[in-house]
């Protein structure tokens, strides 16, 4: 998982080297008008492979999980 700009986003990797495109993980922190509504600052693995996204402008942390079907 990388942060760019305000942006989570996932690079697939085979032998150390990025083999795909980047694909979003989690956007939406930019308003209509590119203002702020979030920074993410780090992302972490929890123990159930959920991702953890600290928010430093919205004052929170964010948990992503896989779907469930």
């Amino acid at each position: 998982m990388s942060l760019v700009q305000y942006r989570i986003i996932f690079v697939p990797f085979v032998d150390g080297k990025p083999s795909g495109m980047p694909n979003p993980v989690l956007t939406g922190f930019l308003n209509d008008k590119r203002e702020a509504r979030g920074w993410p600052v780090g992302v972490l693995v929890d123990q159930r492979a959920g991702l953890l996204v600290a928010d430093d402008a919205g004052n929170a942390i964010w948990q992503l999980t896989a779907p469930t079907s």
